[in-house]
């Protein structure tokens, strides 16, 4: 008889399989597709950076690091870099004097924003090692 973990796990691995078969040209030449992009949203100044846009949707460099309690100012710019270069947050210039700089979420950044949230509630919800 086929229980329905069962079923559930035949699923996985279909889906599992499924990711690799679809990522192996990325693979053979040595990269990961989304290594970079989940270590760059899923630690931890990451996920507070990419929460506080989702939230605010627009924040200047100074506002965000007034939201994120216990961010340095470098670690900051470093982070919102690497979320740039993952095409996740937008970085808006302004020829003003002095220069106004604004953060936003890109359009993929706020589709991302959604499933981190999701994720982060799943955990919050189901972790045993919260409770």
């Amino acid at each position: 008889m086929v229980t329905k973990t069962d079923l559930q796990q035949v699923r996985l691995k279909k889906k599992i399989e499924k990711f690799y078969i679809s990522t192996q040209p990325y693979l053979k030449q040595g990269f990961c597709p989304t290594k970079k992009l989940l270590s760059a949203s899923f630690d931890k100044w990451g996920l507070f950076c990419i929460f506080n846009l989702g939230y605010h949707e627009v924040l200047r460099f100074s506002e965000l690091k007034k939201s994120i309690d216990g961010i340095s100012a470098r670690m900051l710019t470093v982070t919102l870099k690497k979320l740039e270069a993952h095409d996740i947050v937008k970085r808006s210039v302004f020829s003003e004097v002095p220069p106004k700089v604004e953060y936003s979420l890109t359009e993929f950044g706020f589709a991302l924003s959604n499933k981190l949230i999701d994720i982060s509630s799943w955990f919050v919800e189901n972790s045993k090692v919260l409770k």
